[in-house]
C-alpha cells in the first residue's frame, strides 16, 4: 500500500481538578466549542463535545500523525489556558483521563450519550460513570489512584 490510512475514533473523558463545578451552563457552549477547535487544530476532527459541571466528554477522530497522549496534552493545555481567562483563574483539569475506542457502528450511540450528559448524571456520579466505562472496556484500575 502506497499510503497510510486510518480512522480511530476516541471517546475521551476528563474532569476538572478535584471535580470542581467550574463548567456552568452559561460557559459550556464556549468551552465545548473551544475544545472542538483545539482538537480540529491538531488534525483530530471533533465529532461531539459535551459534559456537565465537573467533567467533559470528547468524541473525535485521532489523527494518524498524533499520539493519543499528545492529543490529550495539547487539548487540556490549550483549553485550560482559555478557561483560566474566561471561566475562573482557579480552573485546572485533572491530571489523568479515560480514553476508549469507539467502533464505527457505535459512533452515533456515543454521540447521543455525550449530548445527554445532564440527563445521564441525574442517575449517577462522574466517579460511577467513569468506573463503569473502565469495567466495560476491561481497563484495570486502582481506585485509590483514580481521583485527584
Amino acid at each position: 500500500m502506497s499510503q497510510s490510512l486510518a480512522r480511530n475514533v476516541v471517546h475521551l473523558i476528563f474532569s476538572t481538578k478535584n471535580r470542581e463545578p467550574f463548567i456552568t451552563p452559561e460557559s459550556r457552549p464556549d468551552l465545548f466549542a473551544y475544545l472542538a477547535g483545539a482538537l480540529n487544530g491538531i488534525d483530530c476532527p471533533a465529532i461531539r463535545v459535551g459534559g456537565v459541571a465537573d467533567h467533559v466528554h470528547l468524541l473525535f477522530v485521532l489523527s494518524k500523525n498524533v499520539a493519543l497522549a499528545q492529543a490529550v496534552e495539547e487539548v487540556k493545555k490549550e483549553s485550560s489556558k482559555w478557561a483560566k481567562g474566561k471561566i475562573s483563574p482557579r480552573f485546572y483539569w485533572q491530571t489523568g483521563y479515560g480514553a476508549f475506542s469507539v467502533s464505527a457502528s457505535n459512533e452515533n450511540t456515543v454521540a447521543r450519550y455525550i449530548e445527554n450528559q445532564e440527563q445521564n448524571h441525574t442517575k449517577r456520579t462522574f466517579q460511577d460513570e467513569l468506573i463503569e466505562f473502565f469495567r466495560k472496556h476491561r481497563i484495570a484500575f486502582d481506585e485509590k489512584h483514580l481521583w485527584d
